[in-house]
């Protein structure tokens, strides 16, 4: 099953919609009872995120009848919800406001991740930025094309070659176990560039605009990660995991690495140390 081109410009639509109604507005003017945490003080939710979530899952319902929609905050609340991924024959998956920290903190490094998965392979995804108004969206078999209001989409070809000393990776330490982290560092010393920007969609967005190299991380949550590696697979790269396997939405457990080209990817997962 594909997702056609009017449910894909309705579904950007909605995200646009909701973006500019729920999340633009609350940028910079979160209140002192707006803001709260998770599993954790560093997890943090806003109303904007759980606003979000609600109004997208209620555009995507209009738009794809019969689909589920799985949320980050919904899951939050109900890890069981997880399982309706790979259940269900049309799975909506959400991140309302990915990045949060960044958000919340003021900085506009943020944005509004969607992918469809048909029976728990995904076949759609679109990585939205609010503030600058634009989209990368790719279907599966359809290429990644980056698009904005009044310009014709232009396609995309993803993360170029390039050797160790000179890539630039994505790499979130901070989501490490603290006693791993010292050895993880250490193997990555030898590359370019490595960074975290705190938010998956404009990691994958880099990537797919051909601005990083690659990005690796030991957390595989789904809104986090199965639209941004279906865009760098529809610019000819590849997701690996370090079991040898490859990425689905159903996959939440294991060590990935993305990157312009399989061995790209396999190489990275190589230098970490053995968990």
């Amino acid at each position: 099953m594909e997702i056609g081109p009017e449910a894909q410009e309705a579904l950007i639509a909605a995200l646009r919609r909701v973006a500019a109604a729920e999340i633009l507005p609350r940028f910079r003017r979160l209140g002192a009872g707006d803001l709260d945490t998770k599993s954790g003080p560093d997890d943090l939710v806003t109303v904007a995120d759980r606003a979000a979530e609600a109004a997208i899952a209620e555009a995507v319902r209009a738009i794809l009848p019969g689909a589920e929609v799985v949320g980050e905050e919904a899951v939050a609340a109900d890890p069981a919800l997880l399982d309706r991924i790979a259940a269900a024959e049309v799975c909506a998956i959400v991140d309302p406001v990915d990045g949060t920290a960044n958000f919340a903190h003021g900085l506009a490094t943020f944005g509004v991740i969607l992918a469809v998965a048909v029976r728990g392979r995904t076949v759609l995804g679109v990585l939205y930025d609010p503030i600058g108004d634009d989209w990368i969206v790719a279907g599966r078999g359809q290429g990644a094309w980056f698009g904005r209001p009044g310009a014709p989409p232009r396609r995309l070809t993803g993360p170029t070659p390039a050797q160790p000393e000179a890539a630039r990776v994505y790499l979130p330490l901070s989501l490490y176990r603290a006693e791993d982290r010292p050895a993880v560092a250490r193997t990555m010393a030898g590359l370019g560039h490595v960074a975290a920007l705190r938010c998956s969609c404009h990691e994958y967005r880099q990537l797919a605009l051909g601005h990083a190299h690659a990005l690796v991380t030991p957390m595989l949550k789904p809104w986090d990660h199965a639209a941004g590696v279906l865009v760098v697979e529809e610019c000819g790269g590849a997701a690996c995991l370090a079991d040898g396997g490859g990425y689905g939405p159903t996959r939440h457990a294991g060590h990935m690495a993305v990157a312009g080209d399989a061995a790209t990817a396999r190489a990275l997962l190589a230098r970490l140390p053995a968990r």
